[in-house]
């Protein structure tokens, strides 16, 4: 699809720029741990349920070793002795420290490697869960298929899974190839999991292991139906818990995660330290687990300018792309965000897009990029957000994106309907369909319009780049360099649950899943 004449050295270079600020990053975190991660880590070893409290189990278990300051040994040692000691396993032994019955720092000492043993032995018992999620799905896509590119990603946000899954069940039987469960307001700034099914959730419904195994049995049983198919679920594993969501989705066959390195730092106010280590392992995860990241790029434009500040976006689908090739995800599972975002004022705003659009994809050729609709400039004129959806559907199918989230035409005026949804699917279709193989027939003009927006937007961004290599990450997010929002490296929420890792910190599942001795 090489129709525009990019500058492939400064495709390079950029690329090359974003991966030395990865590596920058990197070293960070392979320092650092989180409360988040090592609770993870417990989730995966089978750690659940909540105490007499309603705290979750993985939180009682790495509370009792972080107010000790204990946490830079990492959970894994601390669990294994534990079983050694006791001869219990991880549920038993968390269930008698929430009665008041152990406290796991007090008991003897075995040796590292004694430990790791029995660590990495549970450890590779517990992945065959995530094996067979992930076998599943491929068994399900090889015997009913999935829809073409690009898939329809369509909503849900009652804030009740159990009317959530009415529909999105009714908008999988209308054509729906992905189906977002909308995340509660506020639970990305929750340092815990809530446990069980709550039905309480208030614009979205709350993201627990629970919820996500009863969408999925939902969505089966209509992909099994006569002239079905396999419907993905989208979720959020951001904020504050992002790698326990990753692994609970990992465990109970999540298809599609939002999964930014910078969003919560930007939007939630969640602190730049923390993220940056949560993110690693939540990517990990939903790397092993053959789950396709959604990053959040497009969000940047609806604070900043959309025109003015595209290069922002570009410059970071290449940082988000080298932190998820750190994490050993495949570019085919980097859904990068962008969107069509602009001001529907500008005067050949829809060129301007579609350059954009043709630029993502021909950057990064193998991504299944996030294609956002028109959210910002949508108002109580649905004739005419109608209009500027259908500009949105036809960018993307001639440009071959690849997670296309529908617009709605009555986006400003409340939570979409089922027959909004409808409407919005039906738009789509109907573009896709008549504009099918368009994007092969037409090329574009050498040094046009189209080919220089694109050029203006790959030298900014190269230019970001490299000067992002230049002041690290941290100073370049306090200069409010990313959505015009700034945020201080030491300000947000949840620094107090990163810790600096000590000597004989190991994290089984990271060496695990990326296959290597090393990580």
């Amino acid at each position: 699809m090489g129709k525009l004449n990019l500058d492939q050295k400064l495709i390079d270079s950029s690329r090359s720029a974003a991966a030395r600020i990865a590596d920058q990053v990197q070293e960070f975190i392979d320092a650092h741990t989180t409360v988040s991660t090592e609770r993870a880590v417990l989730r995966l070893f089978g750690v659940d349920g909540e105490d007499q409290d309603k705290v979750p189990m993985p939180n009682v278990v790495v509370d009792q070793i972080h107010d000790e300051g204990k946490l830079g040994r990492g959970i894994s040692y601390y669990l294994g002795n534990a079983m050694i000691e006791t001869g219990m396993s991880p549920q038993e032994i968390a269930e008698d420290i929430a009665a008041g019955n152990l406290n796991i720092l007090e008991l003897k000492e075995h040796p590292l490697e004694e430990v790791k043993k029995v660590i990495f032995d549970l450890a590779k018992e517990r992945m065959k869960i995530v094996d067979a999620s992930r076998d599943k799905r491929k068994e399900y896509i090889d015997r009913i298929g999935q829809g073409e590119q690009p898939w329809l990603y369509v909503i849900v946000a009652t804030g009740n899974i159990y009317e959530d899954i009415v529909q999105a069940k009714s908008a999988a039987l209308e054509g729906a190839d992905i189906v977002a469960v909308i995340r509660t307001t506020g639970q990305s700034l929750l340092d815990f999991v809530p446990y069980h099914a709550p039905t309480g959730g208030f614009g979205g419904t709350y993201a627990t292991q629970e919820n996500f195994r009863l969408m999925r049995e939902a969505l089966d049983e209509v992909g099994e139906r006569e002239g079905g198919k396999y419907v993905r679920i989208c979720n959020y594993c951001s904020g504050l818990c992002m790698p326990e969501i990753a692994a609970m989705g990992a465990m109970e066959r999540l298809d599609v995660m939002l999964n930014d390195a910078l969003y919560g730092i930007l939007f939630r106010d969640i602190n730049m330290q923390r993220t940056l280590v949560d993110q690693y392992f939540s990517r990990v995860i939903n790397g092993y687990a053959g789950i396709i990241i959604n990053t959040g790029e497009d969000n940047y434009l609806t604070t900043a300018d959309a025109f003015e500040e595209a290069h922002t976006v570009l410059a970071s689908q290449y940082m988000n792309e080298q932190f998820a090739l750190k994490a050993g995800l495949p570019e085919e599972q980097m859904g990068l965000g962008h969107c069509f975002e602009m001001d529907p004022e500008i005067t050949n705003g829809f060129v301007y897009e579609l350059a954009q659009a043709q630029m993502a994809r021909q950057i990064f050729p193998d991504a299944p990029l996030k294609y956002m609709p028109p959210t910002k400039f949508m108002t109580g004129n649905i004739i005419r957000g109608h209009i500027q959806d259908a500009l949105f559907n036809v960018v993307s199918i001639i440009t071959k994106q690849g997670l296309q989230l529908l617009g709605m035409w009555t986006e400003a005026v409340h939570t979409p309907h089922l027959h909004d949804r409808y409407l919005g699917i039906e738009n789509a279709e109907y573009i896709f369909n008549n504009m099918k193989d368009l994007g092969d027939e037409i090329e574009f003009k050498p040094g046009g319009m189209m080919e220089q927006r694109a050029h203006e937007v790959m030298d900014k961004a190269d230019d970001l780049l490299v000067q992002i290599e230049k002041d690290g990450i941290f100073k370049t997010i306090e200069e409010g360099k990313f959505g015009d929002v700034k945020r201080a490296r030491d300000g947000g929420k949840g620094l107090e649950g990163v810790a600096k890792k000590t000597e004989g910190y190991f994290n089984p599942f990271i060496t695990l899943m990326l296959g290597r001795e090393d990580a």
